[in-house]
């Protein structure tokens, strides 16, 4: 299988690989099936688990080998690196600004963005659709990075960012599943808006892919784009919902673990 998944097309690779993160997400959002709520101690630490995997990720999956390809290509390997990470971020920001939105377990009064009328449940899953975007163009510049043959970008580690990736949707999509359910949202329909979360994962994937292989210089910068999106996404977000409830020390602890096991499968990996 793996020998297979070699040798497919870049853009196919990070379609099956975000497919993959998107599935995740559905596993996540499934939780709704069997329980109707979620321990808030529990949900604090996948929360905190799913901001160490994305702050690792957007280190050694994405900056690191930005800053080398830089140095490589007789640019200040700072340059590229700060560029596309304050570019990635304040693009989210831009975003965030505009698109209605709701973050988990916030009252209705709070939601963000343009206001709107738009019932409680779409807030909720747009909410972690725009922080899903970052992740799964993460993947898909991962793998149309690895296809250039560069040695600071690797299939293996691209793969290990899916997995990781992957790994922390499980959470997101169990963040808007389960509040969905407890408000007396059905069954179905709380795991469709869970499941439906992570559907712009194989779009940013896609597209991650296809910019790098069309245009290569931008590598550096695009690796950077998408290590600012993504902790752009943990500092604002993923923080301080998973410190909201007082479990401070179990959401610290999630986060520690999460940064440890993706660094493990991008070194290891990678």
């Amino acid at each position: 299988m793996y020998a297979w998944f070699l040798t497919l097309n870049p853009i196919l690779q990070a379609l099956l690989a975000t497919i993959f993160t998107w599935g995740v997400t559905a596993l996540g959002a499934s939780l709704v099936f069997f329980f109707r709520t979620v321990n808030q101690k529990v949900l604090d630490a996948m929360l905190g688990f799913a901001a160490g995997v994305m702050l690792a990720a957007s280190y050694w999956s994405l900056l690191a080998p930005a800053i080398e390809m830089s140095e490589k290509m007789g640019v200040p390997g700072w340059m590229p690196a700060l560029v596309g990470f304050l570019t990635g971020a304040i693009f989210i920001r831009l975003i965030d600004l505009v698109l209605p939105h709701l973050h988990p377990f916030k009252p209705t009064s709070e939601a963000e963005g343009i206001h709107t009328s738009w019932q409680r449940s779409v807030l909720l899953v747009l909410a972690i659709t725009l922080h899903n975007f970052p992740e799964g163009l993460a993947v898909g510049v991962a793998f149309g990075a690895a296809a250039l043959g560069m040695p600071e970008a690797s299939i293996g580690g691209a793969i290990a960012l899916a997995i990781g990736i992957g790994i922390q949707n499980f959470p997101e999509g169990a963040a808007v599943s389960v509040p969905l359910r407890r408000e007396g949202v059905s069954t179905g329909k709380s795991f469709w808006y869970g499941q439906l979360s992570g559907f712009v994962e194989p779009i940013a994937g896609v597209i991650g892919a296809a910019a790098v292989l069309v245009i290569q210089p931008l590598l550096p910068y695009a690796l950077a784009f998408a290590a600012g999106a993504m902790v752009f996404v943990v500092i604002e977000e993923l923080i301080p919902a998973s410190n909201e409830s007082g479990n401070t020390d179990i959401a610290t602890m999630g986060a520690i673990l999460g940064f440890g096991v993706m660094m493990t499968l991008d070194v290891a990996l990678g």
